[in-house]
């Protein structure tokens, strides 16, 4: 099984070995990863042995995780942050599919409504449902379970977003972090952002500068005089913030390619995640983001306005995330999202948002025009036309 596990990461094109590999195998017969006291065997525990003893860089993590899911596809743990939810209540047998019609019948709760519903039903469930309007179950009209329908609810126990209408998610995700290595498939997003551009000389001196030098030679009597000048650098300074996980993993690869065109054409350059809208807190590392965070406060004190701020994200989730504290989808944040877009747009006068959602759907998400709203109208769609645009903007 091990050795299909091993071309499996070789077809993801991770750089691994039969040296790694034999290491993996030494240490599951040395039991560093190996049945517990119940003798259950932990994919979790493999998981992080496979990952210490095969991957090198933790710029491969990304394609690792994909790999490993794509092996041990459906070998999953659902955690939740409160309450157990029991998995017998989520077993999917169906997944609802309903007309518009049917859709625009169902009458949805407002935000204070929604929170002590769920209580409610925590406290008075004792069995599984399914197909009904009112408990935590799955293929329904519930605001509250799995393959169903609502247009405002809380999604629990569900692999991924299927209309994309919870206003929180209570399984604990993990998301991963943009590869920046991803090659380009084309050299036109870097060329593109080319245009936020500020050249100045800094450094020691290593360039010959011949018109200077062709100058204190003749002024010299033909007595060579070379003259050296710093290397030309563009010190144009971006804080870049990417929105991560659930819709956004729809445009992991053109993220990708322009992250990667980022690092490439800006020396200066910092970055930072969030998902769907920016709270109190970001991170740099998806794996660590509970445990390594960075205070947006700090954030916005340790760099000056000299830096373009520029947003990458889909801008699509509940208004709530937006403007109701306590509405992110994974934490109760004090304050409503919105209060800190302004903050970090006032401390950033030069400040664009790139959309990598087709401009054609932006109409129809009524959280796009909350974000387009705070953003001052500076929305741009992640294509070449969109970026020529936003680069325009940031660079007057």
């Amino acid at each position: 099984m091990l050795i299909d596990f091993f071309y499996t990461l070789r077809a993801a094109k991770l750089p691994v070995s039969v040296k790694e590999f034999l290491v993996l195998l030494e240490a599951l017969k040395a039991n560093v990863a190996g049945p517990n006291s119940d003798d259950a065997f932990k994919i979790d525990d493999f998981y992080y042995l496979a990952r210490t003893t095969m991957v090198k860089d933790e710029k491969h993590f990304d394609k690792f995780d994909r790999a490993f899911g794509a092996y041990f596809k459906g070998v999953e743990l659902i955690a939740d942050f409160t309450k157990e939810v029991p998995l017998e209540w989520l077993r999917k047998n169906l997944e609802l599919e309903l007309s518009p019609e049917e859709k625009a019948k169902i009458d949805k709760l407002g935000w204070d409504e929604l929170m002590e519903t769920l209580k409610k039903r925590f406290e008075e469930q004792k069995e599984r449902h399914e197909g009904g309007s009112k408990w935590i179950g799955t293929g329904g009209t519930s605001p509250f379970g799995a393959n169903g329908y609502n247009p405002q609810g809380i999604r629990i126990g569900q692999e991924k977003s299927r209309n994309k209408s919870a206003v929180k998610v209570w399984d604990k995700r993990a998301y991963q972090d943009y590869d920046d290595s991803q090659e380009l498939g084309t050299r036109n997003i870097k060329v593109t952002l080319r245009r936020l551009r500020k050249f100045a000389r800094e450094g020691s001196a290593e360039e010959l500068d011949l018109p200077d030098t062709i100058r204190s030679t003749a002024a010299n009597a033909g007595w060579l005089d070379i003259k050296m000048i710093p290397e030309r650098h563009n010190n144009v300074k971006v804080l870049l913030l990417m929105d991560v996980g659930g819709t956004m993993d729809e445009h992991i690869a053109r993220v990708e390619e322009m992250f990667s065109a980022a690092k490439a054409e800006f020396k200066h350059l910092e970055f930072y995640y969030f998902h769907n809208c920016v709270y109190d807190f970001m991170w740099k590392n998806n794996k660590r983001r509970f445990a390594e965070k960075f205070s947006t406060l700090d954030i916005i004190r340790k760099y000056n306005k000299d830096y373009k701020l520029i947003f990458i994200g889909d801008a699509t989730m509940s208004p709530y995330e937006i403007l109701q504290p306590g509405g992110s989808v994974e934490y109760n944040n004090a304050e409503a999202g919105a209060e800190w877009l302004q903050r970090l747009t006032n401390a950033f006068p030069k400040f664009a948002w790139i959309n990598p959602e087709p401009q054609g759907v932006w109409q129809y998400r009524q959280s796009i025009a909350v974000i387009q709203q705070l953003m001052a109208q500076r929305m741009y769609p992640l294509t070449l036309r969109g970026l020529e645009e936003a680069m325009r903007l940031l660079s007057k």
